[in-house]
């Protein structure tokens, strides 16, 4: 019970993926602000912000569904701490994980999405409501994509359902990232994760300059600190997954734990780049992008991937 504690609560769980969710939100603030030419925040700007959002006072929404409204950045923060234990484990101690974690890491990273749209509902707000519609539209959307891709990888790891058993594939016949097959997975997971992350030029159900930050426009104080925690996670959830998956998984030792490092940080500058480089879409483009282009994509490397390309 003390060790899965120590999992959920320290490393690799809330506390370990909160402080390198921020790093890597800073590195994204840092690189955003050198491609436009200004100097960008200090290192420990994600960490201030936490600090402020509990400092001040949390203000509920006179007409809404308050209970919903709390409960729905608590369980955000805890589903994407509990998929980022279960992605990082067979990577941190081999062997820790379990038959079938690949299923239920496709559901947790789920969940924060889903809240988000439930509180969103929950405020009462009408650009809340908003905000919610277009969240909903575009899970629908980036999710067949999501699974298609992750049928792929099931494949091409010998029909096994095991994080830890995808991560010995990959150490026996090579990354999965270095076939045909792989490339194409490793541009469809990458926006799927554009989209989970609710970065440009996904962030239709935020939007900031037409709908007020729309799923977060109610949202203040502690219950607002809890959602930047969430989402400080996922920033660091989503890409290890696709190192899991696709780049052979994090090494421990020596040179090793450079090179996990690098891998990391590719996939950061990349989707840094991508929402430095695009401008925002409009729902219907987002999910037609999805249910034709990655879609498409996906069935392709399934394809590719059953006669081993």
């Amino acid at each position: 019970m003390i060790k899965e504690l120590f999992y959920f609560l320290i490393f690799p769980g809330m506390i370990f993926s909160v402080v390198v969710g921020g790093v890597l939100s800073w590195s994204d603030r840092k690189i955003t602000a050198r491609v436009q030419f200004r100097k960008g925040p200090p290192f420990l700007q994600p960490f201030y912000d936490l600090g402020k959002l509990f400092y001040k006072e949390t203000i509920l929404p006179r007409h809404g569904a308050r209970l919903t409204f709390l409960a729905a950045p608590v369980f955000a923060l805890f589903s994407a701490t509990l998929a980022n234990v279960f992605i990082l484990l067979p990577s941190v101690f081999p062997g820790s994980g379990f038959s079938g974690d690949l299923i239920v890491v496709f559901y947790l990273l789920t969940i924060p999405s889903l809240t988000y749209l439930l509180g969103a509902l929950a405020s009462g707000n009408p650009l809340g409501a908003l905000g919610a519609s277009r969240e909903m539209k575009l899970i629908i959307s980036y999710e067949l994509a999501f699974i298609l891709a992750l049928t792929a990888i099931v494949i091409k790891s010998g029909m096994s359902l095991s994080i830890s058993d995808i991560i010995a594939a990959q150490q026996e016949g090579g990354v999965f990232a270095g076939s045909l097959s792989g490339v194409l997975l490793f541009v469809v997971i990458l926006f799927v994760t554009q989209a989970k992350l609710a970065l440009v030029p996904f962030d239709m159900s935020e939007a900031e300059t037409e709908i007020a930050h729309g799923v977060f426009i109610e949202y203040s104080g502690s219950a607002y600190a809890l959602i930047k925690m969430a989402r400080y996670v996922m920033l660091f959830a989503l890409p290890a997954l696709m190192v899991t998956l696709l780049l052979g998984g994090f090494g421990m030792e020596g040179i090793s734990i450079l090179w996990s490092v690098l891998k990391l940080v590719l996939i950061i500058l990349l989707i840094t780049l991508i929402r430095n480089t695009n401008p925002r879409l409009r729902i219907d483009q987002a999910m037609k992008f999805f249910f034709l282009w990655m879609n498409l994509l996906a069935v392709a490397a399934i394809v590719l991937s059953l006669i081993n390309i």
